[in-house]
């Protein structure tokens, strides 16, 4: 009979299991602590947006050997049920007095051995997904199992993408290549950026995505400042550059990139800007293999932009995408991550002129044997009048 799942068939699950159990062993982990929805989400295809609520935490404990465990809040066990994990252990949340600790003690102590090493994830981009006084009385009551610090062995499973997750992310990079394909149907000149972003929201609803987690941009006369702000009402003005970047979701997985577009005639520095950052891209493109490092990535992009006499933007040009809108590793000088096939990934380069204005383009891909695979269409090389 076949197991129930959803997302993906269980089978797509149980190769997660394998691999993360092949990792504890490697580093002698006996149990993996999980606490944040990417990792829930990612070992067990429980989706649901009820992690916006912070008032309950939820756990996915997964043995050595043997299949994972959840604990959880009593709401979600209809939701954990449909999927393919059979043991859920819940408790009434939130209870002030004992939110689950009691009952995840209990698990660990379970499925550890004494003086057992529990992994929980602790360095860069993790979280701990319960309170810290919570969490230091379970340490306390564990006693002689250690909780180490399993962030490799985490990272390593998660960023290599199953074909299932290619699909899926290539699947949602389609539905915002169509939102995108209407952004002149609403942003001319006139429009209040808010508007045009709130449009931009709509279309990619419309479009497809179940929700969507992160729409950013900007816009201003010849590029833009920053890309993180939120949209105010000011209108959009001819010359200005409107740049809109989508982080929409489908079944759990992101698309995250971006499109510049110029609000009548653009000026011949942006669009010089504008294919310089295409070109880089393009050197990117041609030299992804496996085994590069991140850096080198970086490099490459910050020299081809530097060739054709501009700055590349301070901080990373592109990073790791998935069932989180960034992942690991990010293409910084400092970022040795040797990159391997199956890997999903951006590149981001961008560019700022001595005035502050510039201009930041994205694309996603995968990384094959053989090079670089598009999942979102390609910018076009002349910079789009709108």
């Amino acid at each position: 009979m076949t197991e129930r799942s959803l997302i993906f068939p269980a089978a797509e699950y149980r190769s997660r299991l394998r691999r993360l159990q092949a990792q504890m062993a490697q580093e002698d982990l006996d149990a993996l602590l999980l606490s944040s929805a990417a990792d829930v989400f990612y070992t067990t295809g429980f989706l649901t947006r009820f992690w916006e609520s912070p008032a309950r935490p939820w756990f996915v404990v997964i043995p050595r050997e043997g299949d994972p465990v959840a604990v959880i809040p009593a709401i979600g066990a209809e939701l954990m049920g449909r999927t393919w994990v059979s043991e859920i252990r819940t408790w009434n949340a939130p209870d002030p007095e004992d939110d689950g600790v009691s009952l995840l003690t209990q698990t660990l102590l379970d499925l550890t051995p004494r003086k057992g090493r529990v992994g929980l994830p602790m360095g860069l981009e993790t979280h701990l997904r319960m309170p810290l006084a919570d969490y230091h009385r379970l340490v306390g009551v564990l006693g002689d199992r250690q909780v180490v610090d399993a962030t490799r062995a985490v990272q390593r499973v998660r960023e290599i993408k199953s074909p299932a997750e290619v699909d899926r992310i290539r699947a949602t990079c389609a539905i915002a290549a169509r939102a995108f394909a209407r952004v002149p149907e609403f942003a001319q000149a006139g429009q209040g950026l808010d508007a045009v972003f709130r449009a931009f929201q709509v279309a990619l609803l419309q479009e497809g995505a179940d929700w969507v987690s992160y729409v950013a941009g900007g816009a201003g006369a010849g590029g833009y400042g920053d890309v993180i702000s939120p949209a105010t009402a000011h209108p959009l003005t001819r010359g200005d550059i409107l740049m809109l970047d989508a982080g929409a979701v489908r079944d759990g997985y992101f698309c995250d990139f971006d499109r510049n577009y110029s609000v009548g005639p653009a000026s011949a520095a942006a669009r010089r800007m504008h294919e310089a950052l295409w070109e880089a891209t393009e050197v990117a493109l041609d030299a992804l293999r496996p085994g590069i490092r991140a850096s080198d990535v970086h490099r490459l992009m910050a020299e081809a932009l530097r060739k054709k006499g501009f700055e590349p933007a301070s901080g990373r040009l592109g990073h790791g995408l998935g069932v989180t809108l960034t992942e690991w590793p990010s293409f910084t000088p400092q970022d040795g991550t040797e990159l391997r096939e199956g890997m999903v990934l951006t590149l981001e380069p961008g560019v700022f002129g001595p005035d502050g204005a510039g201009l930041v383009h994205e694309e996603n891909i995968v990384l094959g044997a053989q090079g670089a695979e598009l999942l979102s269409p390609r910018a076009p090389y002349h910079l789009p009048e709108i």
